[in-house]
């Protein structure tokens, strides 16, 4: 099927960026990388740049592929990254229209790419356990709920993809941060340094000039392993006790 793809050219981060028009053919069978790739040969056998864009797993586990598809992050399917979107979901002679996340937190390094190293300093800020739990088998000997064990479990399957802050109309990264702290807060190996957790990570979050939260929703749609804003609410009330226990 012959398609018709608007893609976000930018060569650097203090570049001006544009779209730039593109007549492809692509097979039904093909993921949307797999396509980008098909148009990335066509360009560099043509002597052009190549668009760039990133990848790694290609199997939803990584969270590396993220883009806005005409005007959603990831595409049109929910619980879905960019590399398992394939183009059946398009008809001949579609127009899709592909450009990066858009965020102050996570600045255009080149034409798709963006610069997602905030969330690792997100996480850097407290995103760990560091007080000693014994060895494996007497952290395996602490009884955990089993309602707070599926709670933090779906908490901690967030791959760091930017879905949430590209959904958010105030770029929030409220989402991912709540969901790397909840998955630690809700063991009981977390809790010595649950709430200096959260409030250094807030601040952290904050300082990477990600906007504010007001329960738009937008995230919990966008997010491809559904996590849950309760978790938002549940980093709403640590935040709120942090600063009480501060004062």
């Amino acid at each position: 099927m012959k398609l018709k793809l608007h893609v976000w050219r930018q060569a650097g981060p203090s570049e001006r960026g544009r779209f730039v028009t593109y007549d492809t053919d692509a097979s039904e069978h093909m993921s949307f990388l797999e396509m980008l790739d098909v148009v990335n040969e066509e360009l560099e056998s043509n002597g052009e740049e190549p668009i760039v864009f990133d990848s790694d797993c290609r199997e939803g586990i990584c969270g590396t592929c993220g883009m806005v598809i005409n005007g959603r992050p990831h595409g049109p399917w929910k619980r879905t990254t960019v590399c398992q979107l394939h183009m059946r979901e398009y008809g001949d002679g579609d127009e899709i229209w592909v450009e990066p996340w858009r965020a102050d937190g996570f600045p255009v390094q080149r034409d798709l790419m963006v610069d997602r190293s905030a969330f690792d300093r997100i996480v850097a800020a407290g995103g760990y356990i560091s007080v000693r739990t014994g060895s494996a088998p007497d952290a395996n000997a602490i009884a955990v709920e089993q309602v707070d064990a599926e709670k933090s479990m779906d908490a901690a399957s967030c791959i760091g993809c930017g879905a949430c802050v590209a959904a958010c109309p105030n770029a929030s990264a409220m989402l991912f941060t709540s969901a790397k702290a909840a998955h630690l807060n809700l063991l009981p190996q977390g809790q010595p340094e649950r709430y200096g957790r959260v409030l250094d990570m807030i601040l952290t979050m904050e300082a990477e000039q990600f906007g504010t939260c007001t329960n738009h929703g937008a995230c919990e749609n966008a997010c491809p392993k559904e996590i849950k804003i309760d978790v938002i609410a549940m980093l709403n009330r640590d935040y709120m006790k942090a600063l009480l226990k501060a004062s």
